[in-house]
């Protein structure tokens, strides 16, 4: 077995080598953008929108779900798995820090064009790789390639977004965005997952991965080459005329430095890191203890049955729990349903003690299980996001929310990272029982919230 601590410098230096490929890119395909503005016209944005926010859903989920499936039927511990993939979150995490290279070089049009033909690489390179002896090391590059290419696509896509609609439209569309950018989560964590388990059964686990990330690969180029045609050109991104880097970098850090003098800017960023502890834990290691042997103590589940249970059953109460969370919100604000939310988010925490302890091989009363811990997230992230919106609140928002999701990410990273160490120490049941007693953390960072931010 690789040794974990034998790659992360090496890592650390491939995941940034994409940056030098890519402004390398730019003259050629400033070219190819010259060519096909000239035979675009406006589409209408339901030509763009579904596909688009569908392509920057699928290789994040890749990333952070996919993979660690994938490591787990390849044959690694659950400690590597755990430390390998949760580093991956690093992309999202600095993301506000290259973020201004999207506005200083070329359009957003050409960085989403660009990003998704390097997707389409870095899964092909995955197909490549994972059959060959030193597949750790190689494959995790590819996923680092990947990583770096998603997070630089959803700054485009989302930048792109406010300047191809008016307000209008864009009120009317961010209901589809999210809707399609749902329905990515079921094709990665459900289709995907379902498709590998399947071909499974005819190949060995290194060519059924191979083959699924062939697959996607494929269908990452056909992105590419649709949205060169279908993504409208757009004046207001086309001939907008980036300020100086000296500029950019001084008004950088006014903003960097700006969020940190925010009021209460200590108990917001603790809220931001210990809202969702337990959750950090757990989404490394149930898919891990769900996949596991009986007698290691896990549920002994196929990967086709993980597929439909976690990425078909599970998103589908996660949408539900949201909609629903959204709703009350909107209803009765933040103050009204910090609380319900907390318990929401914590209680159903205990299911997975349940399963751990009981190991049924019931697969209804496992997907039912799944369902309630998902709803009841999906129901309390609400708050956390209501939250990172309201304390972003003021002249500079966009970046300060930029800067608040970079902690939300650093708050999956961190705990992450320890999850399977921690799991291997313990066992699974004692594992689910540590992290349902750290939901206190949940609370504790709740209550440092005494002044909740006016809506």
């Amino acid at each position: 077995m690789v040794r974990q601590d034998s790659y992360v410098l090496v890592h650390l230096f491939f995941f940034f080598q994409p940056c030098r490929f890519s402004l390398s890119c730019f003259s050629f395909l400033s070219n190819v953008h010259t060519l096909m503005s000239s035979l675009t016209k406006k589409f209408s944005p339901w030509f763009w929108i579904p596909s688009l926010y569908t392509a920057e859903g699928l290789p994040y989920v890749v990333v952070m779900t996919v993979a660690t499936v994938m490591y787990e039927r390849l044959g690694l511990s659950n400690a590597d798995i755990a430390l390998y993939t949760s580093w991956l979150y690093l992309p999202w995490v600095i993301k506000p820090f290259w973020s201004p290279l999207v506005e200083v070089f070329g359009s957003k049009r050409q960085w989403i064009v660009l990003m998704q033909l390097l997707v389409g690489a870095a899964l092909a390179g995955l197909a490549l790789t994972i059959p060959t002896t030193h597949f750790v090391r190689w494959t995790l590059v590819m996923f680092w390639l990947l990583a770096f290419s998603s997070a630089t696509h959803d700054i485009a896509a989302d930048g792109f977004y406010l300047l191809a609609l008016n307000r209008r439209e864009q009120a009317f569309f961010v209901g589809i965005r999210s809707t399609f950018y749902r329905i990515s989560m079921i094709v990665g964590q459900g289709l995907l997952i379902m498709l590998a388990g399947t071909l499974e059964l005819y190949n060995k686990p290194q060519q059924a991965w191979s083959l699924v990330f062939a697959a996607l690969s494929a269908s990452f180029v056909c992105f590419f080459l649709y949205h060169l045609k279908a993504l409208p050109s757009c004046i207001a991104d086309s001939e907008r005329r980036p300020a100086k880097v000296k500029d950019m970098v001084r008004d950088f850090v006014l903003t960097f430095l700006d969020f940190f003098r925010k009021p209460a800017v200590g108990a917001a960023i603790a809220f931001m890191l210990l809202y969702r502890l337990p959750e950090a834990l757990l989404v490394k290691i149930c898919p891990l203890f769900m996949l596991d042997s009986v007698s290691e103590g896990g549920l002994g589940m196929t990967t086709s049955d993980l597929g439909f249970v976690q990425g078909t059953v599970g998103v589908v109460g996660l949408t539900l729990g949201g909609i629903l969370g959204g709703v009350c919100a909107e209803r009765g604000g933040l103050k009204r349903w910090l609380w319900p939310m907390v318990l929401s988010i914590t209680l159903p925490d205990v299911v997975y003690i349940f399963l751990a302890y009981a190991q049924p091989d019931n697969l209804p009363l496992i997907s039912a299980c799944v369902f309630v811990e998902q709803f009841g997230y999906g129901f309390g992230f609400t708050a956390y996001m209501l939250f990172l919106m309201l304390f972003s609140k003021g002249p500079k928002s966009t970046s300060h929310y930029a800067f608040c999701t970079g902690f939300m990410a650093l708050s999956m990273m961190l705990p992450g990272m320890v999850a399977g160490y921690l799991q291997e120490r313990s066992g699974y049941l004692n594992f689910f029982i540590i992290a349902t007693v750290l939901c206190i953390f949940t609370f504790v960072a709740s209550m440092l919230i005494k002044k909740v931010p006016e809506e």
